[in-house]
């Protein structure tokens, strides 16, 4: 039994304990001369101050060694080695075929090993082996399947082979898909129905295994992309680049059994050939791309790629199992250093620790300036750190920021509401934490994510699209009047860099400094960018023809339509803010606010005039960027150049550039790329979003990394840190407790005097 409640137990009996023979002993009469409390009243006081003394105790228990009261985490929990956490939104896909969401990944990245992974400290980012042995080198084929050296002709190349081998000796994680009985058959591969109608989660079915992990996994991942029921939302681009990709789709379209009451019965995918993914041995396997496609590379550090044992599918694909909820898309399995130990997305998801991980180290080597920030001293250091990491769900902003603040979460982002009083800007603009942050040690992180936001323009339009001088000087003396620093500001809470060019820091090919500056829209003056003035733009406005804003034509204001996907009323101090930047040049601005589905649809069919989008980076390379403005992609064709922009030298620089080596003759061309794009102003550049993130002083290894999504195994937990932290800040506020006892008991004297007398006068 605990201090705590041991002297809560002490005060309570204080103040009931019963007054022995206070009503059956006959009272002795008092003496004239003695001052005494008469009997009736001496019990009210003895109950005040038991009150009193109810609430002195009350106020001791902070001493007495007892976690925080309104700690949310059972108390067992107390100065372990566990990771905490929350989620705003329950996962929708934990299969890794399917998953395409960031807070998706944040728990199947820690349990999927695709072959490869980015390397924690280094920027730019850099792949880096996971489970293969190495980075897979392309080999080109011609098309009689014939080796071309490296410096072949592009157009020889037939196809593109990669040969990954992964290390031998990992194992898969504790799962019953394994469970073998003892004459090695599968103990729940073949369950009857009744069995299965009595299961309600996975850990219901107690036998586990293991096995190692092999080439053919990886191949199985690869067939599942293919597979059309599964829905891959990447199923469409990888039948544009593995080869046989679609033929295979459709053989397994016209192979696969029928549903069954809507369930589809388990198809094992080992036994088809697929000319695109090969197993060559136990621990190699090859796969083919249709041509030339560098970029690929990439995606296998992606979930899609991870391995899935068919033993996975085998369990989870019996007849009644998706009734309860038992299946891949709940019940991750990997090779990864964590597990999913509980699934429960309405309140709590955690991860354990994988028992059979193979082991990694952390990493020797980063950046400048890595060492002294301390980021390099766990250094060869066995992963993961942690043993456990547990996620609550938080739907709402206020609890989640007020929990970070208490020490209940270890980390936090930092809502529009909470920012400033979180952070603040010194005069040179910098970020840093408040007073308040920095009194409790609180660290901020910051970075400048992979993505872009950009203002577009269509350039099927008759007024601000097209080629001619005209429509490109009124979309220059635009892009000069949109202030996105000023936007950024206001609503970004500074969260923003100003763009230059369709290149956001990290992507190789974007330049800083002054070669990095768009010359068409700033100036570089005392070391920084400085926008043109918008005298500057009206002057281009006056050589475009429109002169103090007007239409020659009418004589009018000109008009021009923004499409915008801000319908709802948080929309309405953007849009206007928008139409005072084009104010400033004597446009009309005409807001056109749909819902993000009719936005859509406008891009696709080219109906638009201007418009603000913004891009993410699937993988950390400028033909993620460049494909954007790259004539036969534009979107009112099928693809994703939403302003429809089509340059002929930028698209043959394009198809040069997207095929060659990160090095100072891909940097040219696309130095080249940079300013054509510039000077045709199919887009105003906005800004490249910051992130910025919050964390505790008891949280090692914190360093923003946009590309991976397996960082958990990297970070630190200093346990006793954090419980003396929680203590200080959460003590327990008893007083008003107290205060309403006291309150109460000096109501009721009245009542119990007169019970008293009431009782004396019964026994008289």
């Amino acid at each position: 039994m605990s201090m705590a409640l041991e002297v809560v137990k002490w005060a309570v009996r204080t103040i009931l304990r019963p007054r022995r023979g206070h009503i059956t002993e006959r009272p002795r009469p008092a003496k004239a001369a003695q001052v005494s409390c008469p009997a009736g009243r001496r019990e009210p006081v003895r109950l005040l101050m038991s009150l009193v003394a109810l609430v002195v105790t009350l106020s001791m228990l902070p001493g007495c060694g007892e976690p925080p009261w309104n700690n949310p985490y059972a108390a067992r929990q107390a100065g372990e080695n566990i990771l905490y956490g929350a989620f705003t939104e329950r996962p929708k896909h934990l299969d890794p075929v399917r998953s395409y969401s960031s807070n998706e990944y944040a728990f199947i990245a820690q349990i999927y090993e695709p072959p490869l992974q980015y390397h924690f400290l280094k920027r730019p980012y850099t792949l880096m082996p996971l489970t293969a042995e190495a980075v897979p080198e392309p080999t080109h084929l011609d098309a009689a399947g014939n080796p071309l050296p490296p410096d072949a002709d592009p157009d020889q190349i037939a196809v593109t082979e990669y040969l990954i081998r992964i290390k031998p000796g990992i194992q898969y994680q504790p799962h019953p898909a394994f469970a073998r009985d003892a004459d090695g058959r599968y103990l729940y591969h073949d369950l009857p129905a009744h069995e299965i109608a009595r299961l309600n989660r996975l850990a219901d079915l107690p036998q586990t295994g293991t096995r190692e992990l092999t080439a053919e996994d990886y191949v199985y991942q690869i067939k599942r992309l293919a597979a059309p029921w599964l829905h891959s939302p990447i199923a469409g681009l990888m039948g544009e680049h593995i080869l046989g990709f679609r033929d295979f789709s459709q053989r397994l379209e016209d192979a696969a059994p029928a549903p069954v009451d809507g369930e589809r019965p388990f198809f094992d995918l080992r036994g088809l050939d697929f000319p695109g993914a090969e197993v060559v041995d136990r621990y190699s396997w090859k796969v083919r791309i249709d041509g030339r496609y560098p970029q690929f590379v990439y995606w296998l550090a992606m979930p899609f790629f991870a391995p899935m044992p068919w033993e996975a599918e085998a369990l989870t694909n019996q007849r009644g199992m998706e009734d309860n909820n038992i299946t891949l898309d709940w019940y991750p399995v990997g090779t990864g250093p964590f597990m999913l130990a509980e699934n429960n997305p309405n309140l709590r998801m955690v991860l354990a620790r994988n028992p059979n991980f193979h082991g990694e180290t952390y990493p020797t080597e980063g950046m400048p300036g890595d060492a002294a920030e301390g980021l390099l001293a766990d250094a060869g250091k066995p992963l993961p750190f942690v043993d456990q990491a547990v996620y609550s769900l938080e739907k709402e902003s206020i609890p989640y920021w007020n929990k970070f603040l208490q020490g209940y979460y270890d980390t936090s982002g930092i809502s529009s509401d909470a920012f400033d009083q979180a952070v603040r800007f010194d005069a040179a603009g910098e970020a840093g934490l408040t007073a308040d942050m920095q009194a409790k040690g609180i660290g901020l992180s910051t970075a400048v994510q992979t993505s872009i936001w950009y203002m577009g323009f269509n350039m099927a339009d008759d007024v601000v699209g097209g080629d001619s001088e005209r429509a490109r000087l009124l979309r220059r003396a635009i892009s000069i009047a949109v202030d996105f620093d000023e936007f950024i500001s206001i609503f970004a809470n500074g969260r923003g860099v100003q763009g230059q060019g369709p290149l956001p820091p990290g992507i190789f090919g974007h330049r800083d400094g002054e070669a990095g500056i768009n010359p068409y829209v700033f100036d570089w003056e005392n070391g920084r960018a400085q926008r043109k003035s918008i005298a500057e733009a009206r002057a281009l406005m006056a050589q475009a023809g429109y002169r103090d804003g007007r239409d020659p034509e009418t004589g009018r204001p000109l008009s021009l339509y923004y499409e915008a996907m801000d319908a709802g009323p948080d929309g309405k101090a953007r849009l206007n803010w928008m139409r005072k930047q084009f104010a400033k040049l004597g446009i009309e601005l005409i807001v056109r606010a749909t819902d993000y589905n009719r936005f859509q649809e406008k891009m696709r069919e080219g109906t638009g005039q201007i418009f603000m989008w913004g891009w993410n980076a699937d993988y950390p390379d400028p033909e993620n960027f460049f494909f954007l403005l790259y004539g036969p992609n534009r979107k009112i064709d099928g693809g994703e150049n939403a302003a429809n922009y089509s340059n002929p030298e930028l698209d043959l620089l394009f198809e040069e550039m997207k095929n060659m080596p990160d090095g100072p003759e891909r940097q040219a061309v696309i130095d080249r790329m940079t300013e054509i794009v510039r000077r045709d102003a199919p887009w105003s550049f906005g800004f490249y979003p910051e992130s910025f993130s919050l964390h505790h002083q008891w949280i090692g290894n914190v360093k923003p990394n946009l590309m991976a999504n397996n960082t958990l195994k990297y970070l630190r937990v200093e346990p006793a840190i954090r419980e003396e932290r929680r203590a200080a800040w959460n003590p327990p506020v008893v007083w008003p407790i107290g205060a309403i006892a006291v309150v109460l008991a000096v109501g009721a004297v009245p009542a119990i005097v007169i019970a008293r007398r009431r009782e004396r006068s019964a026994a008289l």
